[in-house]
């Protein structure tokens, strides 16, 4: 029997989360889903956020019904879709971490352990990072800078003026990042982040930009 339960949204600044019922029938949450957000359209006016769900699990193509749902009966705007899976989140991270390890073969470095507030590291090559680089830490490369771990201090990469480097961190969060002659600073106020990805920080037409690293782009870089 359906309850208007079945579907709830929580919100908060940063995005969403509809709680699905995880024993209504997929095609009723479908139709409570668009009331739901029909209902609620003025508050999503224009927004752009995250989503994710819970308490139930969905194929691709019921997250993508969803979403089509959602865009049909609002103005919003989903920016990405936060995946709750602890399983595919480790397979990803795993799969992830074995392919910069793959690509540093060919001519990178390895550092393992924490890089604290203070400490220097340079290197003529490309380098991975198997741990966290601090605030005050700073980490310089004639090549590429991967860290395996958050990125909060200083990253230098292509500090020959190779402007095809790149830094890539599993938690961008740098002080500052330098690529060649061209410096990006972190913001007066950091932008708060619920949920740490994987992200690419490259060089084109004189600009640093900060992307995610989704799996097209890994498959894209070489050292």
């Amino acid at each position: 029997m359906s309850t208007n339960n079945s579907v709830m949204i929580k919100g908060n600044k940063y995005g969403i989360i509809v709680v699905l019922s995880p024993d209504e029938d997929f095609e009723v949450l479908k139709t409570q889903i668009k009331e739901k957000f029909k209902e609620s359209s003025k508050f999503f006016e224009n927004a752009q956020m995250a989503i994710s769900f819970e308490g139930r699990k969905l194929t691709s193509d019921q997250e993508r019904e969803i979403l089509d749902i959602i865009g049909q009966n609002t103005d919003m705007r989903i920016v990405c879709v936060i995946d709750n899976d602890p399983e595919r989140e480790e397979l990803f991270r795993k799969t992830l971490e074995q392919r910069l390890m793959e690509l540093s073969n060919n001519s990178g470095q390895f550092y393992k352990g924490i890089l604290r507030s203070g400490a220097s590291l340079e290197f003529e090559t490309s380098v991975i990072i198997i741990g966290d680089v601090n605030h005050g830490a700073r980490v310089v490369s004639k090549g590429n800078i991967i860290v395996l771990g958050s990125l909060k201090g200083n990253a230098f990469a292509g500090a020959c003026g190779n402007t095809n480097s790149f830094v890539v961190a599993l938690d961008m969060s740098p002080t500052q990042i330098r690529i060649a002659d061209v410096i990006a600073r972190a913001p007066d106020k950091p932008v708060k982040e619920e949920v740490k990805e994987a992200k690419i920080a490259f060089l084109e037409e004189g600009n640093i930009y900060i992307e995610p690293l989704n799996k097209s782009v890994l498959n894209d870089i070489t050292l």
